[in-house]
């Protein structure tokens, strides 16, 4: 019932948001439990951005419409993403029992989502959903190489995110 309601909440107030960091800021590191597909590991940020440029993906709460819409397009999109260097990791402050379901059912074992159980990545990326802190807003990033902000969108649509996210990655290249 709660998520139901959390769930309408966010619906309603799908106008676009701004994302606290800019283009040109440093990005936080951070270090978080998560899962891949159901197997649990820690992310480090650091470590991912040896590989290339991170998407960072907040989203409010696991199994909610709008997230799990996004999980399956984040999911679909992946050899996108992979095929431009980029990695994506969703964050969230769902339990890590509850993410090791999402990674395997919306997520598609694709990539892996995180639990910000403290809320304090979500705080130093400044993704708190307003009033409701203990949840995420619908915001993305692209974090370059060199581990500075390159992109940033808040909508709680979830439609967009996927897109621009591509677009902001395939931009690093040029």
């Amino acid at each position: 019932m709660l998520k139901t309601l959390i769930a309408a909440f966010f619906m309603a107030s799908a106008a676009p948001a701004l994302a606290a960091l800019k283009p040109g800021d440093k990005a936080p590191d951070f270090t978080l439990p998560a899962t891949l597909g159901g197997n649990e590991f820690t992310f480090h940020m650091a470590q991912a951005l040896k590989k290339g440029p991170v998407v960072v993906y907040f989203y409010p709460a696991a199994f909610t419409k709008g997230c799990s819409i996004e999980a399956r397009d984040f999911a679909q999109a992946m050899p996108q993403y992979q095929a431009r260097g980029a990695s994506v990791i969703g964050i969230s402050n769902d339990s890590i029992a509850t993410l090791n379901k999402f990674s395997v059912s919306e997520c598609q074992g694709k990539f892996p989502v995180a639990a910000d159980n403290d809320r304090k990545v979500m705080k130093r990326y400044d993704a708190s959903f307003g009033f409701l802190t203990g949840y995420a807003s619908r915001t993305s990033y692209v974090v370059s190489q060199d581990g500075m902000i390159a992109f940033a969108h808040s909508d709680m649509d979830p439609e967009g995110h996927v897109s621009k996210t591509l677009k902001a990655v395939g931009d690093l290249k040029r």
